[in-house]
């Protein structure tokens, strides 16, 4: 009973930034955690970075010091502003929230794509 819409990806040249936002709506107050995850072409989809309702943050390490993983106060929404970024960063996005007792929501993805 959770719903995830992402959205603010693009297309960027090699070092340029973008910030992708994932509203969740529906019942919210069931998550305490979200994550981004990517697939990029031809790869598995790996976890980029999650954070939990009390703002504990994890990230893959190609990731650490260039991306940034944030919840708004409702914590209804988050972010991942994504700097630096490099052409291995090309994939599509998806928002996820783990969810009581034990559901997992997936958005449906945001296309990044970075040039070099």
């Amino acid at each position: 009973q959770v719903q995830l819409v992402e959205f603010g990806g693009g297309s960027v040249n090699a070092g340029g930034s973008l910030r992708l936002s994932c509203v969740a709506s529906g019942r919210t107050s069931s998550i305490y955690a979200m994550a981004w995850y990517r697939q990029g072409p031809g790869k598995q989809r790996e976890l980029v970075a999650d954070i939990t309702v009390y703002n504990s943050t994890k990230y893959r390490d190609s990731v650490k010091g260039r991306f940034t993983i944030s919840q708004d106060n409702a914590k209804s929404t988050i972010h991942l502003q994504m700097n630096e970024l490099k052409p291995e960063d090309t994939a599509v996005y998806y928002c996820s929230a783990d969810a009581h007792p034990i559901d997992v929501y997936w958005g449906q993805g945001t296309q990044v794509t970075v040039s070099a």
